[in-house]
């Protein structure tokens, strides 16, 4: 193996091969284990595999560190990752802590650590890179860099919290489920450090994407003015299901607080049951007019923030054009659009086969409908034919599948093994000790539902 120095930084999204040059997954951490007199003791990496799934990737497994890339024997543990006793992850606990210099010269953050191999065999952080303060007042000063040994500087508390915002900038370019996914597998306390520090947008793109616990603990940790400005940047379906999921009064607190508009959607769909269309429905699809025409509706699938299952078909309605619309007329789909003259009228082009489903049907009969008719999305109306959202297939999907299909457990079905729960990728038994791990139903708002 290379025995040059590497910092850990540079090894985050890195692409990890088998010998035979075949991509297997991405670096996502590095494990070490503290020593009392030496720099901590790298014992592997942890690594995401297809279906988001962290595993354990011994650092004896790897031969070739370098060039943006590591390699390794081809045999891979695939059961889900688990941080043990004793075992610290570098980019997610080490990165933005503050220590002390041993020559009494002040305090320092640690922004990089390098690990090095030594002549047995053994990988362990072998320097520093470390920051000083800075010394002016400027917001674009930046304090002095400078390397250290690991011996040469001594934490200034024990246990003492990574910087979150350090913790982000390695997280920066992860979509939100992968972001999502990345959370999960941090200790609850740094997971919520780490929420907080997102933007508002940012959160709720990443709240949409956890189970109902966490999104349940994340929440609870903002306090009211904050929380209710990330509901507002949620689809309004999943922010019903997550105020659905706190306590009356807080549900209702926060409610008050959101933006009028965001909270009217919210509430209306808390009137529906969570297994009916209305429950699962969204009250944000693109409503037109039936004299709007190919060109207008083409620029309003076109916006970059539109998810892809509403922006699949158009829905034509006689005015008011906000849900509970007036009559509705029917959907035009985009495919059916691009065969048209821009200046075409979609009130021509209505998909005539068509029929909406009530927003008291069961989820059963919106997925059978969107399965029958080879459908993303289906209009849902109410009693008076009007117009109160749509259910896209990716609602659907997140209803029918099991509680806790993101976490994608071993002997989950969905997870990619055979019949024996073992991947096809070779697996090798490791020791996972510490110490040798390298040898081896929405509820009712104010009385209403």
């Amino acid at each position: 193996m290379s025995a040059a120095r590497v910092f850990v930084s540079r090894l985050a999204g890195c692409a990890v091969f088998d010998p035979a040059g075949d991509k297997v997954g991405r670096v996502r951490d590095v494990l070490v284990v503290y020593r009392q007199k030496e720099g901590p003791r790298v014992v592997g990496l942890v690594v995401e595999v297809p279906g988001r799934r962290r595993v354990f990737l011994s650092i004896g497994r790897v031969t070739s560190i370098g060039s943006g890339q590591i390699i390794t024997t081809g045999l891979i543990n695939l059961r889900r990752f688990e941080q043990r006793g004793g075992e610290v992850r570098v980019i997610a606990e080490v990165l933005g802590r503050e220590v002390t210099l041993a020559d009494r010269s002040g305090t320092a953050t640690i922004e990089d650590v390098g690990i090095e191999e030594n002549s047995q065999g053994e990988w362990a952080v072998s320097e520093l890179f470390l920051r000083r303060p800075r010394t002016s007042a400027s917001p674009f000063a930046k304090g002095q860099t400078v390397f250290a040994k690991w011996t040469d500087v001594s934490e200034r508390a024990t246990g003492e919290a990574q910087s979150a915002t350090q913790l982000l900038a390695t997280y920066e370019d992860l979509l939100p489920a992968d972001l999502a996914n990345a959370l999960l597998d941090l200790p609850e306390q740094r997971m919520l450090e780490v929420a907080e520090e997102l933007s508002d947008e940012r959160l709720a793109d990443v709240l949409e994407e956890m189970p109902e616990s966490e999104q349940v603990d994340i929440l609870n940790q903002l306090d009211d003015n904050r929380a209710a400005d990330v509901l507002d940047q949620m689809q309004p379906d999943d922010a019903a299901d997550l105020i659905a999921q706190l306590t009356e009064e807080r549900g209702e607190a926060l409610l008050d607080l959101m933006q009028p508009e965001e909270a009217e959607d919210v509430r209306m769909l808390l009137l529906y049951a969570p297994d009916t269309a209305g429950g699962l429905m969204t009250t944000e699809p693109i409503i037109v007019s039936a004299d709007a025409t190919v060109a207008e509706g083409l620029a309003l699938i076109r916006r970059h923030e539109l998810a892809p299952a509403l922006g699949a078909a158009v829905c034509v309605t006689l005015p008011p054009y906000e849900p509970p619309t007036g009559r509705f007329l029917g959907m035009v789909h985009f495919q059916r659009m691009l065969r048209y003259p821009p200046n075409e009228r979609l009130g021509t082009l209505l998909d005539q086969k068509l029929e909406p489903v009530k927003a008291s049907a069961s989820a059963a009969e919106v997925a059978r409908q969107l399965a029958s008719y080879n459908l993303v999305s289906v209009p849902v109306v109410d009693d008076n034919h009007r117009l109160v959202g749509v259910v896209t297939i990716d609602d659907v999907l997140d209803y029918l599948l099991p509680d806790d299909w993101r976490s994608h457990d071993e002997d989950d079905p969905v997870s990619p093994a055979d019949s024996t729960g073992t991947s096809s990728i070779p697996v090798h038994t490791a020791n996972r000790t510490a110490a040798n791990r390298s040898n081896a139903g929405r509820r009712t708002i104010n009385g209403t539902r």
